[in-house]
């Protein structure tokens, strides 16, 4: 009688674990959109302060949409776009989506050309990742940077309200309104400012550190 009673409650653990495994484990619903951005200083949030690089404020705002994605800040201070490719491989996981490219006004002290960033964008293309260039942005620093080099929260804030619609897009959603309410802290100004340009999906002059 014993011996029935254990085999009946064997039995009854490995159909349970069987119909509740699935949603437990296989669930697609607990998958996140993977997003890396890419780049030196600027990236990494370097003089920003805790949580107020535009990764994390990018994140915070697709979050608030409804969105799964996690944006993984793969900036590294220093760094120039020849590093970068360096440690593409590394950087970027398998199943990544998009990537968030911003050159390093890095290479512009080191004499680097654009091949390193052409060959990125070649190499994360052919992996069949959507490449976003962040670009174009000095015109951001005359305001919005304590030592001229290095963005603020502030001006973190308005490169994530400029690349969330343009995520969004490549997350095959199409161009959404991008929502005033704050990313993180503060409210992002509805514009960048005069003097600046708008981030760029196609690779173009310029960039910042």
């Amino acid at each position: 009688m014993q011996f029935s009673w254990v085999k009946g409650f064997a039995f009854g653990a490995v159909v349970t674990a069987a119909l509740f495994a699935p949603l437990t484990v296989f669930s697609p619903t607990w998958a996140e959109t993977k997003i890396v951005a890419i780049g030196a200083s600027n990236t990494s949030g370097f003089g920003a302060g805790f949580g107020q690089s535009f990764p994390s404020q990018l994140e915070a705002m697709l979050k608030a949409h409804g969105y799964k994605a996690q944006v993984i800040n793969a900036g590294v201070p220093g760094d120039t776009t020849r590093g970068m490719l360096a440690r593409l491989d590394a950087s970027v996981p398998a199943d990544t989506r998009i990537v968030i490219l911003q050159p390093g006004g890095n290479d512009l002290r080191f004499g680097y050309t654009k091949e390193e960033r052409r060959a990125m964008m070649a190499k994360l293309q052919k992996r069949g990742i959507r490449v976003i260039v962040a670009d174009n942005l000095q015109g951001l620093l005359a305001k919005h940077s304590a030592d001229g080099l290095h963005f603020n929260g502030e001006a973190h804030a308005m490169i994530a309200k400029q690349l969330y619609p343009q995520v969004v897009d490549a997350l095959g959603g199409g161009p959404v309104a991008v929502s005033t309410a704050p990313a993180t802290n503060g409210q992002p100004p509805a514009t960048l400012p005069a003097g600046s340009q708008p981030v760029q999906t196609p690779a173009s002059t310029g960039a910042t550190h």
